[in-house]
């Protein structure tokens, strides 16, 4: 029985959801996205990488890959879901610039059942989906978290990292009832200082908010980091070796060991399905 095999059967059909978030840009998190989802595919599983950041897409730059369609063109009816994603490094799967979920409001009832079901019909099924988000806590950042099973937070050593990870993980607490947050370290300089961020956060979090932080782990400076951003390559598939790629790899094992979802369905378009609910939710409200 293989790797894959063994997964599958350990956590059955449910795909597990993953934001990567943190509220201040700059940090690293889309570098995260692609490189988590990059070692998650190397341990075997099908993984599928959604591009949310709405303004500034660039996990396709960043890969240099040239998609051609996005989700607005599914809902268009222009072409078929399968033929938005791109096919990315180790396996994993891509979609680009979901442009088509950002005017979910805007979408009638046909259009988001339509959406929902392109999901559902996707032939391959997802053992992850990793949701890029925006920097920021706007209505579409927020809408993604609450969608997904898992928040990871990314933070690094900035003051500005650290109060806009406090923000996010609060406005997520208070708007929505979640209660437990994972947080990864990025550029960190060795595993006493990344703790010593976490604790800073955990304390102030502790202090005003009802949650549970998880520590997910660190990944270190490394300057195999910026060399494979400029080659526009998986520092995971480029650089395996590199003390940052075998940071993500361990992430990638932590990951896997985090709990599947009870979700009755579990499956990808339960995420889509979250999401067009809170968009109709604010669509009432503004009436």
């Amino acid at each position: 029985m293989s790797f894959h095999d063994d997964a599958q059967r350990l956590h059955g059909a449910a795909t597990r959801v993953i934001a990567v978030t943190g509220g201040k840009g700059g940090i690293g998190k889309t570098t995260v996205s692609i490189n988590l989802a990059a070692a998650l595919a190397e341990r075997g599983h099908d993984v599928l990488l959604l591009d949310a950041d709405l303004g500034l897409a660039n996990v396709d730059v960043l890969l240099g890959l040239a998609p051609t369609h996005t989700l607005a063109d599914v809902v268009s009816g222009a072409c078929e879901l399968e033929d938005v994603i791109l096919e990315g490094p180790l396996g994993m799967r891509i979609v680009p610039a979901a442009s088509g979920i950002q005017h979910m409001a805007e979408l009638d009832t046909r259009e988001r059942a339509g959406l929902i079901n392109a999901f559902g019909q996707l032939e391959q099924r997802q053992d992850f989906m990793i949701v890029d988000t925006a920097a920021g806590i706007a209505a579409n950042t927020l809408d993604y978290c609450n969608a997904s099973h898992e928040v990871l937070v990314v933070v690094c050593d900035d003051p500005a990292s650290i109060t806009d990870a406090y923000a996010t993980i609060k406005v997520l607490n208070q708007s929505a009832r979640r209660h437990r947050f994972r947080v990864l370290v990025n550029l960190a300089e060795d595993d006493r200082q990344a703790l010593r961020l976490y604790a800073r956060l955990l304390e102030v979090c502790d202090r005003y908010l009802d949650v549970s932080l998880d520590f997910a782990g660190n990944i270190p400076l490394d300057t195999r980091v910026s060399t494979a951003l400029r080659r526009r390559q998986c520092l995971v598939q480029s650089f395996p070796t590199s003390p940052a790629a075998q940071a993500f790899k361990k992430l990638a094992q932590v990951t896997d060991n985090w709990p599947a979802p009870r979700s009755a369905s579990g499956r990808v378009e339960f995420f889509v399905e979250r999401m067009a609910q809170a968009e109709s939710l604010r669509r009432v409200a503004q009436l």
